[in-house]
């Protein structure tokens, strides 16, 4: 991919702004809480969220990406183009149980996919109130298809100016604050600004704010900088031509009124605008007008207000005392940053019920710094714009609140982790096995933080995801220490992850049969998981089985999925504990999904396994040489998802010469580099009759097309010749290649090419000339280099070719390398991050100078070593 940054980045900001105004639409027209677009990605079948409104991006992290075979909503509107209404919860759980379990709350929901050609740019997707499974109840469906048609329209005119990358959305979605329903008077003004002219327009609501008079208000925008924050004048001014340079400021801007108090400030280009250079923004007044003209700054127990985004619009002194910092570090900044331990779980989970769902919602959470005791107790109570939180220490709650008091110093228990909303658990009440009462009821805790496991499953794909996700999302849910999964192979169990035990300690059991008398091998021969409540009580039921020294709980589960048995998980408690019927059947329905989980995982190390097989039979072991050409090759396979896939890179005999070639089949696994080998054959077999490069990629776009895999490839081909340093190259979709002159010059060889191969078999692939001088490294790659999330693929290949430049000269030249040397540079990044998207394929050649005794003569035949 080519062009220009700022070209490309003005493409991205018609893009936003096609998106925000069909998500502000939606909202108005289905009545919505929330609204936001998917949009397809350059990964085929991975739909991401592109535009998120009304809810905190965090908030909505587990569904930023979702494939488009997964049993959603959003993933069914996408494949089958049809309309998804979901009135309420009942239909939700009813027609997709595994969404309702990743937003167990009341509220209803709108799908509707985006036209455009086959498959449809993404999903406009609306939450909202439920309602009855009434006709009339339903939002304007019609008013909805046609927001969603007008954006289909406006990505297909952004297609046609700027190609398909142009709205394929990655990275994370762009959050913006809804328009508000009830504006305050005074709390929020408008205005526009014409930086050609520096007139300024603005609305009633932004002369009341600034507490003038029309006729009053400043007419240039240095004068309007001055009014809104004074102190910050000439930070708002270079917002403001920022902005109209296409470069708005990370929203919102906080700046100072005349006063000190916090103001907000957010600006963007407006969207359609007959001027493009226009400026609008919104001017915020979060102070105390949000609660009562500051009535709230008088009262003994804590307030503080939130929009739909998470920011704090107000808090009073009691408040900011109990969150332990001062107002003006707390007003104007989402809450999650000033008050981080109201992050996570399970408070996100309380946080999406406030904002999606009527009615209040109670918690308490630890805070360490507050002066006032470690636990407060805090509720939620929604709005139409705003959310209204109160907090007070938890051993002085409001009897209003009806939530449990937390015990005076000296009585027993303390408060515990809370769990659905409107509960808050307090130890020292307890029901039934020694669980948690809230006010008389018994805590769900235990019941509902698991949710997170099945959702946080559904991306594992290898055991040891499985086993990480089991650690991280379900021991803490039960209050567990100690983690062991063994899994079944050949009638024999082997420990496949531990956690917490002794070191060693579970070294005895790896391997025992199932004729073994273990509780750990019993659970999965009877199907029946055994519970005990101590040590003592498990050394009964086994006597002379080992124990390690420590005291407490065990848990015994037996893995089976679909009827067939996979093995075992132990969970290992600290203290001794009860283990109420709840507990019990959630335990063992949450075996049954760890266990599905681990036999999915046992598929896709068979299947990866099978992967990286082809994978090393199919990369050359060696690759041509010739006396004047020297190369390098390096292959890295993606951390994600099958770990390899189509990348290729080859060198081949070709007449006199040398053929350079690189490639990359889309998708990842086994049908990947099936696709892969096939390909390579086709080109070393072109490549050895010394066809031409167009030909070359010609014949194997021909090819693919009539093996028909359902993948397309990329590829670059260059035929070379090493005595004079000739080159012709041709290019099918593939990232330009990379030129480094002997001075240390690098450059992007802007190369002509065609479609990706296996696309339309009437493709032309252009050739280009160049000259390949010696010392010169020629750079081929693939876009797993130089492509990462959220940012643009120019900048990727920018910076590859910094890299190149840096690399330093070739043996014989002062600080030279070998050409090996610079292909482990310039994967050296990618080669140790954690996490890789995608493979990375790099091909480096560079010609050797010629000696005066140097014999070789243009007719020299490549040697294959």
């Amino acid at each position: 991919m080519t062009g220009s940054g700022e070209h490309v980045g003005r493409a991205r900001e018609r893009l936003t702004a096609l998106l925000v105004d069909a998500s502000t639409g939606a909202l108005g027209a289905a009545g919505g809480h929330v609204a936001g677009v998917y949009l397809r990605t350059g990964t085929p079948g991975l739909l991401r969220l592109s535009t998120l409104l009304g809810l905190p991006g965090q908030l909505f992290r587990p569904w930023w990406r979702l494939q488009v075979d997964r049993p959603f909503p959003v993933a069914d509107a996408y494949r089958l183009g049809v309309r998804v209404v979901l009135p309420n919860a009942t239909e939700m759980v009813r027609r997709y149980p595994q969404f309702a379990a990743g937003l167990p709350f009341q509220f209803g929901s709108v799908y509707t996919p985006v036209p455009g050609a086959h498959p449809s740019f993404g999903v406009l997707t609306v939450l909202r109130p439920a309602t009855p499974d009434t006709v009339d109840e339903l939002p304007d469906l019609d008013r909805l298809c046609r927001l969603a048609e007008d954006l289909g329209a406006g990505l297909r005119e952004l297609v046609a100016e700027e190609g398909q990358a142009a709205v394929a959305w990655e990275g994370e979605p762009v959050c913006v604050r809804p328009p508000a329903r009830h504006p305050g008077p005074a709390r929020v003004g408008r205005f526009t600004w014409d930086p050609a002219t520096s007139a300024v327009r603005a609305d009633d609501r932004l002369h009341a704010l600034l507490g003038m008079a029309p006729e009053d208000f400043p007419g240039t925008g240095a004068e309007l900088a001055a009014a809104v924050a004074p102190a910050d004048a000439p930070h708002v001014l270079t917002a403001l031509r920022e902005t109209a340079a296409g470069k708005p400021p990370v929203s919102p801007l906080r700046v100072r009124a005349g006063d000190g108090a916090a103001r907000l400030l957010e600006l963007w280009p407006p969207p359609g605008a007959a001027d493009p250079t226009l400026v609008s923004g919104i001017v915020v007044d979060p102070g105390p007008a949000a609660s009562a003209d500051g009535a709230a700054d008088l009262l003994p127990h804590g307030v503080f207000c939130l929009d739909r985004t998470g920011l704090v619009l107000y808090i009073n002194p009691a408040a900011a005392r109990l969150a332990g910092r001062p107002r003006a570090e707390l007003l104007g900044r989402p809450v999650w940053e000033s008050m981080p331990w109201l992050s996570g779980p399970p408070y996100d989970d309380h946080w999406r019920g406030a904002l999606l769902a009527p009615g209040p919602v109670h918690f308490q959470v630890r805070h360490e710094d507050t002066g006032e005791g470690d636990w407060l107790a805090l509720s939620l109570h929604p709005g139409p714009d705003l959310v209204t939180c109160t907090v007070v220490p938890a051993n002085r709650i409001d009897p209003a609140l009806h939530l449990p008091r937390r015990p005076e110093p000296g009585e027993a228990g303390e408060p515990r982790e809370v769990g659905v909303a409107g509960e808050v658990g307090v130890a020292g009440e307890t029901g039934e096995a020694g669980r948690p009462v809230l006010g008389g009821r018994p805590s769900m805790a235990p019941l509902y933080r698991p949710i997170a496991l099945a959702i946080a499953l559904t991306d594992a794909v290898t055991a040891r995801q499985v086993s990480e996700v089991v650690t991280q999302e379900l021991l803490p849910a039960f209050g567990g220490g100690r983690l062991a999964i063994y899994l079944l192979q050949d009638r024999h169990f082997y420990l496949a992850w531990e956690n917490g035990f002794p070191p060693g300690f579970l070294a005895p059991f790896d391997g025992v049969g199932l004729d073994a008398h273990l509780p750990g091998v019993e659970t999965l021969t009877s199907g029946k998981p055994l519970f005990f409540e101590s040590m003592r009580q498990l050394a009964d039921s086994y006597p002379g089985i080992p124990l390690d020294a420590s005291e407490g709980a065990r848990a015994f589960l037996p893995l089976i999925a679909s009827g067939r048995p996979v093995g075992s998980c132990i969970l290992g408690f600290d203290v001794d504990r009860g283990f109420s019927t709840e507990e019990r059947t959630v335990l063992t329905a949450l075996a049954g999904l760890i266990a599905h989980a681990m036999e999915k995982a046992q598929r896709y190390d068979t299947e990866a396994a099978l992967a990286r097989g082809l994978q090393q039979a199919l990369l050359p072991r060696r690759l041509s040489t010739h006396p004047l050409v020297e190369t390098a090759g390096r292959y890295l396979p993606g951390t994600q998802g099958m770990d390899v896939g189509g990348d290729w890179y080859d060198v081949v005999e070709a007449g006199d010469g040398l053929a350079l070639v690189i490639g990359d089949v889309q998708g990842h696994g086994v049908q990947a580099a099936a696709t892969m080998g096939q390909l390579r054959s086709a080109v070393r077999a072109f490549a050895l009759g010394d066809r031409p490069p167009d030909e070359v990629l010609s014949g194997t776009n021909h090819l693919l097309i009539d093996l028909d895999p359902g993948q397309f490839a990329s590829c670059c081909y260059l035929r070379l010749d090493p005595a004079t340093g000739h080159a012709r190259v041709a290019r099918a979709g593939h990232p330009p290649p990379l030129l480094r002159a002997p001075d240390g010059r690098t450059r992007v060889l802007e190369i002509p090419g065609g479609v990706v191969l296996g696309v339309d078999p009437r493709a032309r692939y252009p050739v280009t000339e160049l000259e390949l001088a010696p010392d010169a490294i020629l750079a081929l790659y693939t876009d797993g280099l130089v492509e990462r999330p959220g940012a643009d693929i120019d900048d990727g290949i920018t910076a590859l070719r910094v890299a190149l430049a840096k690399a330093g000269a070739l043996p014989g030249r002062r600080g030279g390398r070998s050409l090996a040397g610079v292909a482990d540079r310039l994967t050296a990044g990618a080669r140790h991050a954690t996490d890789r998207p995608d493979d990375v394929a790099l091909l480096l050649a560079t010609r050797r100078p010629r000696s005066a005794g140097d014999t070789a003569q243009r007719g020299i035949k490549p040697v294959t070593s």
